[in-house]
């Protein structure tokens, strides 16, 4: 029961697309990761998905829908089931938070563990 340094958190890293786990909160992983670039559209079939932005801005794109742009100290759910795709013109951090054992990609039944920092 300590508090998480995030920026600190986030400092133990570079690579983008990489999620690590910083927490557990009810069955769930709370990470931190780096943006830069595109990540490919896929979906989550069994849980929404939560981005909080930290530093920087993202972009969502959401399969039918206009793009929606979030900024640091905004948070954005794409509902479960919804293809979408997060991007960023420049690196950003986020905070997810994902059920334990939800990949990424949100396409297979198993996930690669995560790292935890």
């Amino acid at each position: 029961m300590t508090p998480v340094k995030l920026a600190a958190k986030l400092a133990m890293f570079s690579g983008h697309w990489e999620p690590h786990v910083v927490a557990d909160y009810n069955g769930h992983d709370v990470m931190v990761v780096k943006f830069h670039g595109e990540f490919p559209f896929h979906r989550h079939r069994h849980s929404d998905d939560f981005f909080l932005v930290l530093e920087g801005e993202m972009v969502i794109d959401i399969e039918d829908q206009p793009s929606q742009t979030v900024h640091a100290g905004e948070l954005f759910i794409v509902p479960k089931g919804a293809m979408h795709r997060p991007r960023a013109e420049q690196e950003c951090q986020v905070l997810l938070i994902q059920p334990k054992g939800e990949p990424n990609s949100g396409e297979s039944d198993s996930a690669a563990p995560r790292p935890r920092i």
